[in-house]
């Protein structure tokens, strides 16, 4: 079983930044791909980012040059959110995908509002 606990979110303004923490416990990371997702009331949730246990990355064409997504040595993904606009307002999910049993995990979320 793999527990994912979110934390980082908060108020920013436009133009600002927050980094967003998962503590990922349970299982070893190196079986996952690790994910961040958001989702805005009304909308299904979307790909932020995701990260191989090879360090490969993908982004979403909208967060693409201002986020960043990576991991330590101590099971926490991280996700950097540089010059946020308020379109990037939204619960902001981590994800845990066992790529061989195709199991996803979530967090409980965490809230990004960005404004003035």
């Amino acid at each position: 079983q793999v527990q994912l606990v979110e934390s980082g979110g908060g108020l920013v303004q436009p133009g600002g930044s927050l980094r967003l923490s998962c503590a990922v416990s349970g299982k070893i990371l190196s079986a996952y791909v690790m994910g961040w997702y958001r989702q805005t009331p009304g909308k299904q949730r979307e790909l932020v980012a995701t990260l191989t246990s090879g360090g490969n990355t993908n982004y979403a064409d909208s967060v693409k040059g201002r986020f960043t997504i990576s991991r330590d040595n101590a099971n926490t993904v991280f996700l950097q959110m540089n010059g946020l606009k308020p379109e990037d307002t939204a619960v902001y999910y981590c994800n845990a995908h066992h790529i061989r049993r195709g199991t996803d995990y979530w967090g409980q979320g965490t809230q990004v509002t960005v404004s003035s």
